[in-house]
């Protein structure tokens, strides 16, 4: 019964190693879904705003040939007033093709649309970037973990060191991904 209440102070040490490293990787991998859910949501905006992009330009391309068909037809009508009732949809349609182009009250316009669409490119990007680091982290805390638990089987004190390393590289690109994600690219 004697045996029983002792407990390796190296042990303990591991242990604790091991509670630590389950701790960043708890977080890397919450820091992780969020980056990769901020990716997707980021993705599908741009895509839409894309795609709201390329609908106002196909209604001004519309729009600006049926425009330099009536002016065609307006240039041989010999009514004057029918002239000038197309003149006049003529240039209605102009400042209808030009706030297409330019809505800054709605940011609905294709310059706006163009620039909503870029920002949310990069937020994508961006959010991708953090993913990547808070995934590689997340690998090396677990690599940390298995063999930090593998010193408390063998009693392989370098198993333990190399745990801790890898708990500290894990450390370092879940720092990357929250000040730097761009910094490093080991994959894709």
């Amino acid at each position: 019964m004697a045996g029983h209440g002792h407990v390796d102070a190296s042990n303990k040490k591991i242990a604790l190693l091991i509670a630590v490293l389950a701790l960043f990787l708890a977080l890397a991998e919450t820091l992780a879904k969020g980056a990769q859910t901020t990716s997707l949501s980021a993705n599908i905006e741009a895509a839409n705003l894309w795609s709201f992009f390329q609908a106002k330009t196909i209604r001004q391309t519309v729009l600006r040939t049926a425009s330099e068909q009536l002016d065609d037809e307006r240039k041989r009508v010999a009514d004057a007033a029918a002239r000038e009732a197309a003149q006049a949809r003529i240039e209605a349609w102009g400042k209808t093709i030009q706030r297409w182009e330019s809505e800054p009250d709605t940011q609905e316009g294709r310059k706006e649309l163009i620039a909503r669409a870029k920002a949310a490119e990069s937020k994508r990007d961006l959010a991708g970037a953090r993913y990547h680091q808070y995934e590689i982290a997340s690998a090396a805390f677990q690599i940390g973990i298995v063999l930090a638990s593998a010193e408390v089987i063998t009693g392989v004190i370098a198993l333990g060191w190399l745990g801790g390393a890898f708990g500290l590289i894990g450390a370092i690109f879940m720092a990357l991904g929250l000040f730097a994600p761009h910094a490093v690219h080991l994959f894709g």
